[in-house]
């Protein structure tokens, strides 16, 4: 009776540790299919900044006077 118990409670532990893991799992890849849009929608705005901060740059006058930062 006690081995049955046994078996009983060995099973319920693996269908938690399954069901946890397939939740942490599929959590994992909800947000990586997140951090994909994400870029795909930050992607323009880099470019836009990246953009202006050359043509700030060019702007600058390269006489030494300014210091670095």
């Amino acid at each position: 009776m006690l081995l049955v118990v046994w078996i009983v409670v060995a099973v319920l532990a693996v269908l938690v540790l399954g069901g946890i893991a397939f939740g942490v799992l599929g959590a994992l890849q909800r947000l990586i299919r997140e951090l994909r849009g994400l870029e795909g929608q930050l992607r323009p705005v880099l470019a836009e900044v990246r953009a202006t901060a050359d043509r700030v740059a060019a702007q600058r006058p390269d006489d030494g006077t300014t210091t670095p930062r």
